[in-house]
């Protein structure tokens, strides 16, 4: 049966950073027959929000964070969108639950690992007793699923990279950096930081413009989420922009985790995917070649 606006549940609320990821799960709340509540990140969200009650509020704000899902019954929240920088220490508004826990809830949230940093913050919002929900629940269509998504296919110096890149992913996610590698004939060339991965593609077309990488070998880029990671934040996400940045960098296609990683709208996923002749597809780890046999 769908909800309708606010449930027993309590309402749901979206935190929104950046990147289009924020829109999609709203459109799905509301198709679902939700009226989520928009709590848009200051200097990180993109769209605007009209139509919708929302709020804009500082990434460091628990204070201003607190009331409004007080004001609006909130029960249920989902992290969502990309955040580009950490709050100052002077931007960190506590409440005096979080107060109590100073000083290792604030030093976390200005110097942990992204996942740490998530996960604590996962922590304060359900402290209240609400519920934090992956934006893979609000949205499951946008879960990427084995195999290829379009036209291409990867082929086997392909499925070689794949595993090399998968292989170097992962042990960067243990390390709680990023959750993306690329590799080309086999050689690991590129490991996502703190840029993300648009610019990491970046850095990749600058090797192979400056000759540091081989015009005769395309290669592969791999998104995996982090092995310790709560998939209820920060999946692995791709969108026409990942395609166009990987094309741009010579690369034969992309690889993503199969139920552990969003594809944003996908159609135009795969039109550019195919237009541009690159391979888009889902693997699994816990399947022999990671599913790609």
């Amino acid at each position: 049966m769908a909800l309708t606006g606010d449930t027993a549940a309590g309402r749901l609320a979206i935190i929104a950073g950046g990147g289009l990821l924020p829109s999609y799960v709203a459109e799905a709340a509301r198709a679902a027959g939700e009226n989520p509540v928009i709590v848009a990140l200051k200097e990180e969200s993109d769209p605007r929000w009209e139509g919708y009650d929302h709020a804009v509020i500082g990434i460091g704000d628990f204070a201003a964070l607190e009331g409004l899902f007080n004001r609006y019954g909130v029960g249920r929240v989902v992290m969502s969108g990309s955040v580009r920088r950490r709050p100052e220490w002077r931007e960190v508004r506590p409440t005096l639950r979080i107060l109590m826990k100073v000083p290792a809830a604030i030093r976390t949230l200005l110097s942990g690992g992204d996942d740490t940093v998530l996960q604590m913050v996962i922590r304060l919002i359900e402290g209240n007793g609400r519920r934090v929900v992956g934006a893979h629940e609000i949205a499951p269509d946008l879960l990427a699923s084995v195999g290829p998504l379009g036209a291409a296919a990867p082929g086997e110096e392909d499925r070689r990279d794949i595993s090399q890149a998968a292989n170097a992913a992962e042990t960067l996610g243990r390390l709680d950096v990023g959750q993306g590698a690329v590799s080309i004939g086999g050689r690991v060339v590129a490991l996502e930081g703190l840029e993300g991965t648009d610019e990491m593609l970046d850095r990749v077309a600058g090797l192979r413009a400056a000759g540091r990488i081989s015009p005769r070998r395309r290669g592969v880029l791999v998104k995996l989420c982090k092995p310790q990671q709560d998939i209820r934040a920060d999946l692995p996400a791709i969108g026409v922009a990942t395609i166009l940045n990987a094309a741009k960098a010579g690369l034969a296609g992309i690889a993503i985790e199969a139920g552990r990683s969003l594809v944003l709208d996908r159609a135009a996923v795969i039109s550019a995917a195919d237009e541009a002749g690159l391979f888009v597809c889902g693997i699994d780890r816990g399947l022999p070649a990671w599913g790609l046999e």
